[in-house]
């Protein structure tokens, strides 16, 4: 097997999300795996595939300042993207690729580990998926399983607006927000930060490609796209840009709103977990889960494990133990892969919906 590597260059907004979705959905079992790098020519702001965009997004500023919102299909939460950051995608036929996240996170971090080192930043791989240099975040990576495809994602960070970024997300005040905008400050980093200076991109590609070969053994080839790629690409931003999907999450909690009878309560509680907060949105019957929504900016695969593992726990006692016991179950047969989320912080969070307070 070789590494393809597929150099966009800087693309529309929303192709630089298409890429690696449609990478993923024309890959064979047979194919070579490929890294496609890519930046976006405009800003935009990306949700995670769990996130529900109205409780998570501030969407008047967004539209009010022509930021366009998409839906990814990969976990992690909602973010801020603009040209300052260069995208990379590992995109691996799914029998020649870690099948679980926390093996796939250091594997594919690694090389862009190396190469913020060999440039002078002091980087350092963080479980669950994080890099950091010195305490400060310049780094999260994304995986998911598309098509035939395991899919690994993650950027070079050159510069970033935490202004703005902190302007696009929901929150409770404007006090919150300058507070907001303030840990941003201190708690990321990039490379204009760390060099002083922003760094050539070539340069950066270079380091990267030779740091990919070494540690993943395989051969590193420049290469073109396809036609069936360039084809699948044009597919996967027709459907990234389908209302449907992009209001997906929000649309399941209205459907739970118009099911509340007279002996049925409809309560909501969230919690942060290693792996990422989760939110419950839980319709109660009789002391029982009658329908259940979990969101948040997790990894989950696959990608549908957490709506089938919500459908599992439907009549499910509203007690811990049992909670626990049978969301425990459920994540062994269903085969989820939930870095950082056990069947004991769903159990807490949906408890905490039950007695709000």
């Amino acid at each position: 097997m070789r590494l393809r590597v597929l150099d966009f260059g800087t693309v529309p907004a929303l192709r630089s999300q298409a890429v690696y979705h449609g990478l993923a959905e024309a890959m064979t079992p047979e194919a070579d795996a490929v890294l496609s790098l890519v930046s976006p020519e405009t800003p935009y702001v990306c949700v995670g595939l769990h996130q529900d965009i109205e409780k998570e997004v501030d969407t008047g500023f967004c539209a009010a300042n022509g930021l366009p919102v998409w839906r990814r299909h990969v976990g992690g939460g909602a973010v801020y993207l603009d040209r300052d950051q260069l995208f990379t995608h590992f995109v691996f036929p799914a029998g020649k690729a870690p099948s679980r996240a926390d093996q796939l996170y250091p594997l594919f971090i690694e090389p862009v580990v190396r190469t913020y080192r060999e440039m002078g930043i002091a980087a350092a791989y963080r479980p669950i998926n994080d890099i950091q240099v010195n305490g400060r975040k310049i780094g999260g990576t994304g995986a998911a399983s598309i098509g035939g495809a395991t899919v690994m994602v993650g950027s070079f960070l050159m510069d970033f607006d935490t202004a703005t970024m902190a302007k696009c997300l929901k929150v409770p005040s404007e006090k919150f927000r300058d507070k907001l905008r303030q840990t941003l400050d201190d708690y990321m980093t990039t490379m204009v930060k760390e060099l002083g200076r922003r760094p050539d991109r070539d340069a950066v590609k270079a380091m990267f490609l030779r740091h990919c070969h070494d540690v993943l053994g395989i051969p590193v080839i420049e290469d073109a796209p396809t036609a069936a790629e360039l084809a699948a690409i044009a597919r996967a931003e027709a459907d990234l840009a389908d209302p449907g999907f992009i209001d997906a999450q929000h649309r399941k909690l209205v459907a739970l709103g118009v099911k509340i009878s007279a002996d049925t309560h409809l309560t909501e509680a969230a919690r942060k977990a290693p792996g990422g907060l989760v939110r419950v949105t839980l319709l109660e019957r009789e002391g029982r889960i009658a329908d259940l929504v979990i969101t948040g900016d997790f990894t989950c695969l696959p990608p549908d494990g957490m709506d089938r593992l919500a459908e599992r726990l439907k009549g499910v006692a509203l007690e811990r133990t049992a909670l626990e016991a049978a969301a425990a179950q459920a994540i062994a047969e269903l085969g989820l892969d939930l870095p950082g989320i056990t069947a004991a912080d769903l159990a807490e969070t949906l408890m905490m919906a039950v007695h709000p307070g």
